[in-house]
This record gives structure tokens, sequence and C-alpha cells, in this order.
């Protein structure tokens, strides 16, 4: 492993939430492209073993005066944010929650970006901005109608950043992503959610016998077989688009949205498929009702992102996906979900 004080010599980057699941991916791709990755995590849902790949500091994005010290003590160049509450059925219960955190402790965070003299920042922006999306594929330009607090929250950061880009000559990209999945190929990190609501993570437990049976929700939809179809992306290429898209802005990318999937849609009939093919072991399940406001579908067009950033998805299939989240899933196997 890399020495995680050791100064690579592209500059360090302040990675808020960088002890999550996608931040903890991002960090080491950043490491490996030489910057100097600096997280900043109130380990709420983040691991602290999950900072590999430079220093952890704790704070929230809420707290203006710890952020200041931070940023003053390390001096980023750029920010990466991902601290934000993603669960979509907690957002509609408590909206108080996300507002104050996802927008209010991001505006804070811009807020001391523009202080210190940040000039770049990349956004870990969603699907959920389009809602029930009006056409598919998905573009960038596709109109967006969040359905739940957790993407309402997402696109009014969105909005701040092209009002910040604005008056503050601050230069960002928002990426928006499709259903993020599997692990670190080389098995150093990978999904640890508490509660954990993620397809595959949730069929590896009912093929492993961590839990008694997957719950699909819903059998009646417009598609193939009746289940939703969602576009997989894996976790690895995502990390990949942030180190890009942090370099596009260094050279002079103009600020804006971005998606990032793979176009592809799988069901979720396909995903309980692929998972039993791939483990040898059957997939225990039973179904449910609809969950309000999901969609039948939800499939990106990601070609602005291939073309602006030269980015190229290493993992494109769902078997190389299911293939990385099950040897993550075995490594871990005696420990409890979490």
């Amino acid at each position: 492993m890399t020495d995680p004080t050791s100064s690579p010599g592209r500059g360090t980057v302040l990675v808020t939430g960088g002890a999550g699941y996608i931040g903890s991916h991002t960090c080491k791709a950043l490491r490996a492209a030489g910057y100097d990755p600096v997280v900043f995590d109130n380990l709420v849902y983040g691991h602290a073993e999950a900072v590999r790949w430079g220093v952890l500091e704790r704070g929230d994005i809420g707290d203006r005066a710890r952020l200041d010290a931070v940023i003053a003590h390390y001096a980023p160049t750029a920010i990466v944010h991902f601290a934000a509450y993603a669960y979509v059925g907690e957002s509609v219960t408590d909206p108080g929650k996300y507002y104050r955190n996802n927008f209010a402790g991001t505006l804070t965070l811009l807020e001391a970006a523009r202080d210190h003299g940040i000039g770049r920042f990349i956004f870990s922006s969603t699907c959920a901005t389009y809602g029930v999306p009006s056409e598919i594929p998905i573009l960038e330009t596709t109109p967006q109608s969040p359905i739940n607090p957790y993407g309402a929250s997402k696109l009014m950061i969105e909005r701040v950043l092209a009002d910040f880009g604005v008056a503050h000559d601050l230069r960002w990209i928002a990426l928006r992503y499709f259903n993020a999945a599997g692990a670190d190929p080389e098995n150093e990190t990978g999904e640890l959610h508490d509660p954990e609501t993620h397809l595959i993570p949730l069929a590896l437990d009912a093929a492993s016998g961590r839990r008694a049976a997957l719950t699909i929700f819903g059998q009646d939809y417009d598609t193939a077989d009746g289940t939703c179809v969602r576009d997989y992306i894996h976790v690895s290429d995502l990390a990949d688009a942030h180190v890009l898209a942090l370099a596009a802005l260094e050279r002079g990318v103009e600020s804006q949205p971005l998606n990032l999937g793979n176009g592809n849609g799988f069901s979720v009939r396909d995903v309980v498929r692929t998972v039993e093919a791939i483990t040898g072991l059957p997939v225990p399940h039973d179904f449910g009702p609809r969950r309000p406001g999901d969609p039948p579908a939800l499939i990106s067009d990601a070609r602005r992102a291939r073309e602006l950033l030269g980015w190229q998805p290493r993992y494109a299939d769902l078997d190389a996906i299911v293939r990385t989240a099950w040897a993550w899933h075995q490594r871990n196997a005696g420990t409890p979900a979490i």
C-alpha cells in the first residue's frame, strides 16, 4: 500500500465522504493518478479502515470551523464531494435531515471553498434528479423532476454550483451516477452499508445465507420480465471518472453535469440469475409490492462523459461487476453486515 503521508506531486484534493463506498475507491484512483487525497468524513456511514490512500480528518461538512482548520492545514487545490445521506425512503420520512446535510452542508462547504480560493469542485450527483424520466435512454438534457427529497437535495446543489460558477468563478462538474455496484478488483475496498439497500449485495447475502431471502419489489412493471430495469456501473469506473473530471477542469473544460452509466439495462431478475451463475448458489427470493416512485427503467446515455473526459468503463458487463462484488463479499463473509 502507498504511504498515505507521501506527496505524489499533482496536488492535494479534499475528498469529503472519502471513507464511504465510492469515496474510498476514488481515493485509491486519485492516489494512483498522482494526487494526494485528504479524507474529510464524519464516519456516520463511512469506515475509518477504508481510508488507505490518504490521511483521515474527522469532521462534518456543516461545521465551518472544522472545515476551515482542515483546509488551512492541507491547502487543497480541489474538492471531490461525496458526503451525503442517500437513503431514498428515509429522505421521504425525514426530509429535514436530507436538506440539512446534503443541501445546507454542501452550501457551507462551497462557501469554505470560495473563501479559501479553491476553484475546482467535483460533485457526486445522481440520476435521481431526473425522477421518472421522460425519455430512455436519459440524456443530460432530459428534464429533471425529482420525486423524493434525496433527489431534490442533489438537484438544488447543482443549481448552487451553477450560481457559484457565475458569482465566484468556481469551476465544477456534477457527475450524475446511475447504479453503482461491484468492488475494487484488487479486493482492497468494497461495499459496506448499514442498512444495505443495494440489489447486488442483498442478492449475494441471500445466496450465502447471510439473510433469509431477497425481496423483489414489484413484478408487474412494463418491462420484459415485469421487474425494474437499471443501469449498473462498476464503482471503480465511477472512481476513474472522478479523476478524469478533475483533470478535465485542470485543462479548461467548462463546468457542466455529466451522466455516468454503461447504457445497458438489466432487470432485477437478470441480476438474480447472474448472481446465481457467478456464485453457483441459489438466491432465495420473494416478491413484495412496488415501492412508491420506482420508475420501471433507468438507463443512461453517457456518451458526453466518454467524449469529454476520455472515459472508458473497464467493467461494463454485469458478470464482471458481480464477480468483483462476490470476491469482496467472500472476503468479508465472517463480518456482520455493516
